[in-house]
């Protein structure tokens, strides 16, 4: 039997992650170890003092280490980096962010590790991100021997920035199938913990409380069906630095017995069967992690028509599009979904059925493994002896 490719998983993130992290996780979880053998290293900022991910990695059995970093941008995590990659024989450096990105390219050259880079969105609302690091970051990835988008606006992005398209692959995130399945027991259990009676309809959202999620566009939609729909419930799972703001949104709508912001939780799947409808409210996304999951439990679904959201699903045959920041819009379609059972019920099949197949986890998996096989074959000997040289030049064809 031959040896596994030996992957790094590298990433930066704070508190309990996102919806990349999620992915990560669950990849490095199902990989076979005979033929993968997956090391997922995050960066630790020290002043984060709400970083989970390396609990929930243990949990997953997963082969987890955490660099300490004193800042954003700390050089001393270069040697622990360094000699990870060395003495794990690492073959594959898999990165997922700005950040990571440049560190890849930095161990690719001094060690010969292949890079590889996953560009899951760039997001960031800050200056110094829209700026600085993102313009940098899309002109290194240009130097990667295959970069990874997850959706097709972001590909049409790296190509904008001269990215070779041929160094391009689309991968859809996908979604583990038999975790996620509607379960009514479950979702009496989480209805009770909600207080919600059976008559109640209940919206549902998963997602950071941060801005580009757009939760106080839903949370208005709320409102202005307060009297149209009386037994509409909503209940926001997720926290981030927009907290306060819409606690205070709800009590200026008087909202507090209707909307229910239940923070960070680990028991997603369960607390996800009390919906009765899912909404993704978003101004951007890459491919959503929770859109995924609500098709999965079958969940009827109101989304807006951002990033990748029209490549998972399809308006009006697996949920309802909508155009980002109408609350009009929002609200409508929210209504309609209430109204129209069968119709609803159609599309919640078809959602389900979309996910059983090309959105699978295991579907997405098997794509990423054929990529290493890719980068092994086409890349691990140019790269091998031309540790030291400029990184980018060891592939001159995948």
């Amino acid at each position: 039997m031959s040896a596994p490719i030996r992957i790094l998983e590298l990433r930066s993130a704070r508190g309990s992650g996102g919806g990349p992290d999620k992915t990560i996780l669950a990849g490095a979880a199902a990989s076979d170890p005979s033929r993968y053998a997956v090391t997922v290293c995050y960066l630790r900022d020290g002043r984060d003092e709400t970083f989970s991910i390396g609990t929930h990695a243990a949990a997953m059995k997963i082969d987890f280490t955490a660099v300490p970093e004193r800042h954003s941008f700390d050089w001393a995590v270069w040697p622990a980096l360094r000699r990870l990659v060395v003495e794990r024989g690492i073959d594959i450096v898999h990165s997922h962010d700005y950040k990571t990105d440049l560190l890849a390219l930095l161990l690719a050259w001094r060690t010969g590790a292949i890079p590889l880079a996953t560009v899951h969105n760039w997001c960031g609302l800050t200056a110094r991100e829209r700026l600085l690091y993102y313009p940098a970051d899309k002109y290194l990835l240009r130097a990667f021997p295959l970069v990874i988008a997850v959706s097709r606006q972001i590909r049409e992005e790296l190509e904008r920035c001269r990215v070779r398209p041929e160094r391009i692959l689309t991968l859809l995130n996908g979604v583990d199938v038999v975790k996620f399945r509607r379960d009514s027991a479950m979702a009496a259990s989480a209805r009770a913990e909600l207080g919600v009676a059976p008559e109640h309809v209940v919206i549902g959202a998963v997602g950071r409380l941060e801005s580009e999620k757009r939760y106080d566009v839903l949370i208005d939609a709320v409102a202005a069906l307060r009297n149209r729909c009386p037994l509409l419930r909503l209940a926001l799972v997720g926290e981030g630095s927009w907290r306060p703001r819409l606690e205070a949104l709800v009590a200026q709508h008087g909202l507090q017995k209707r909307c229910t912001l239940l923070g960070y939780r680990r028991d997603v799947v369960r607390i996800s069967q009390a919906f009765d409808l899912f909404i993704q409210s978003s101004d951007d996304e890459g491919t959503s992690n929770a859109l995924l999951e609500a098709m999965a439990l079958e969940i009827p679904i109101v989304a807006t028509d951002v990033g990748g959201t029209s490549e998972l699903i399809t308006s009006d045959v697996h949920a309802l599009l909508v155009r980002p920041g109408d609350v009009s819009a929002l609200a409508s379609a929210v209504e309609q979904t209430v109204a129209h059972p069968a119709s609803t019920r159609a599309r919640v099949r078809a959602a389900r059925e979309r996910v059983e197949g090309p959105l699978s986890f295991a579907a997405r998996n098997q794509a990423l493994e054929a990529i290493y096989e890719r980068l092994i074959a086409s890349c691990a000997s140019a790269y091998r002896t031309r540790a030291g040289d400029e990184v980018g030049l060891a592939c001159a064809k995948h």
